[in-house]
């Protein structure tokens, strides 16, 4: 049996991303039990939020409306394309 890095079944998929919802759950919980607080709170959705919309931009917007051409296939990939694009320019 050959080990790829490429996921391909459906429910391994599925899997992974719930698995990292309650990641997420767990942690903010946890966070939110060490210093209740509504300031906390707010701070942790607005974080969350500011994350979502560069992680968005990272995948989505650079390769949809940026340069077309480049297909990112992780955080590595993104940060080697803006060391690339900040030394050709």
């Amino acid at each position: 049996m050959r080990v790829t890095d490429d996921l391909t079944s459906r429910k391994a998929i599925f899997a992974k991303g719930w698995l990292f919802l309650l990641l997420g759950l767990i942690a903010a919980t946890g966070l939110l039990a060490l210093c209740w607080s509504w300031q906390v709170l707010a701070l942790l959705v607005i974080a969350l939020w500011a994350f979502c919309r560069w992680y968005y931009f990272m995948f989505y917007v650079i390769e949809h409306y940026v340069d077309p051409g480049y297909r990112f296939d992780g955080l590595s990939s993104f940060l080697r394309y803006l060391w690339r694009s900040r030394r050709g320019s």
